[in-house]
């Protein structure tokens, strides 16, 4: 299991709903794509800042995905006020 699917929980899906394993993957396969974005080496004070802040960014980014993925699947799955 990749980082991307572990994190928006790839195989969670009790309806088999066809548009939340769309969702989920899409948003599993942009995560691990931002994995990919090299952290810098340290060597210096100023590499440890750009490498901190790269890492930094990175995370945010798949944190804002996964919350994404949250929100489109309930989008998906809500049901109409009866």
């Amino acid at each position: 299991m990749t980082k991307g699917e572990y994190r928006v929980g790839i195989t969670f899906n009790p309806s088999g709903d066809d548009m939340v394993g769309k969702i989920k993957r899409a948003a599993a396969n942009l995560v691990d794509l931002i994995e990919t974005i090299p952290v810098p080496d340290v060597n210096s004070l100023e590499s440890a800042m750009h490498s901190n802040d790269v890492a930094r960014l990175r995370s945010l980014a798949q944190t804002d995905i996964e919350t994404a993925a949250m929100y489109a699947v309930k989008a998906a799955t809500k049901k109409p006020v009866e």
